[in-house]
């Protein structure tokens, strides 16, 4: 099954960050398809903002495509669709992360363990020690 993955496992990928395991690094390789969300993007800018992360946002999503990965926009599918979500997540970056798995048939790789009650859709990962 091809994957999303959530703002923080990009971050973390493409950093090369030690709190990713390798076998996620693996998965994510070998793969065929993996998306990275506009709503993600969307966040990282946000929390630009807010002197919550600091990084360019022009180099984050060129970074995107360098690391092999597909860009995937929210469509209006993929907002229509929160509509029968349950409201397990309260973040909407995560809520719409979700949804976008749902419509497009993906895997959502992510750290948060409150995703767990959308079930399979959601493969939550636990962070390398």
């Amino acid at each position: 099954m091809n994957l999303l993955l959530d703002t923080h496992v990009y971050l973390w990928f493409v950093v090369q960050s030690p709190r990713l395991p390798k076998g996620i690094y693996h998965q994510i390789e070998t793969t065929p398809v993996v998306y990275v969300s506009a709503a993600s993007l969307w966040e990282m800018v946000i929390k630009i903002q807010l002197k919550k992360l600091v990084a360019d946002p022009d180099e984050l999503a060129a970074k995107i495509t360098a690391s092999g990965f597909q860009e995937l926009p929210v469509s209006v599918p993929h907002t229509l669709a929160l509509e029968r979500l349950p409201f397990h997540h309260r973040d909407p970056f995560d809520r719409i992360l979700v949804a976008q798995a749902h419509v497009e048939h993906l895997r959502l790789l992510t750290y948060d363990a409150g995703l767990k009650p959308y079930g399979p859709v959601c493969q939550v990962i636990a962070e390398a020690n």
